[in-house]
């Protein structure tokens, strides 16, 4: 038997996690959010980093804003959301457009070319992923024409290293993902003692700001 198992692709059902437990095999997710589980949690704080977004284009003077989501059902995308939605209400600003970018380049540019296209488009947009984010940005500055970030802002997650890149200079969020790993790992050696269950291990992200947003006022 192995000591423990560490998941970072998906989020098993309670099923398997209740099984492990029953066998003495913890289950550690890793950056995969699961409330009332046996499973420990190590994750970065997508709801902060939602709050972070929101603030910084609160700050930064942008007036129409708009969320572009991966897939609903999905924890990490629900809860950058609440974050974000949570701190616009906190600070008076009312509704925003929202899009699906299922996560992936393409669908992320296609989606900022439909809130693009509005009658009342956003001049910002956060993203629930970096990947989406590359795709706005190209859709704006290729697509329609649109500048970055006079005319429209754009905040990733995750800070992938493509984000850097100077073709795109990429506002984001970034998951502390070295704290992350030295976390996990040290819940499982736990210096030789019983490995805990049903911890939760929530880490701060940081934002980085690039060129696709505004200077903060």
């Amino acid at each position: 038997q192995v000591d423990a198992l560490i998941i970072a692709s998906t989020t098993p059902g309670e099923s398997i996690i209740e099984e492990c437990a029953r066998i003495g095999t913890p289950v550690i997710l890793f950056n995969r959010f699961a409330s009332d589980t046996q499973a420990n949690v190590v994750c970065c704080d997508n709801e902060d980093g939602g709050r972070l977004a929101a603030n910084a284009l609160l700050d930064s003077s942008y007036q129409r804003l708009a969320f572009m989501a991966g897939t609903s059902s999905t924890a990490t995308t629900l809860m950058r959301e609440q974050g974000f939605r949570a701190q616009l209400e906190a600070r008076g600003y009312g509704d925003y457009l929202r899009e699906e970018g299922m996560y992936s380049y393409e669908d992320g540019r296609s989606a900022a070319r439909r809130l693009l296209d509005r009658d009342d488009p956003p001049d910002a947009i956060f993203c629930a992923a970096d990947v989406m984010a590359l795709g706005a940005v190209d859709a704006a500055r290729y697509d329609l024409g649109i500048r970055v970030p006079d005319e429209l802002a754009v905040i990733g997650f995750d800070d992938i290293p493509m984000a850097s890149w100077p073709a795109y200079n990429l506002t984001t969020i970034r998951q502390p993902v070295q704290q992350m790993i030295e976390t996990a790992v040290q819940l499982i050696i736990n210096n030789d003692k019983e490995i805990p269950t049903g911890q939760v291990n929530l880490l701060p992200g940081e934002l980085i700001l690039r060129g696709t947003t505004r200077e903060l006022e």
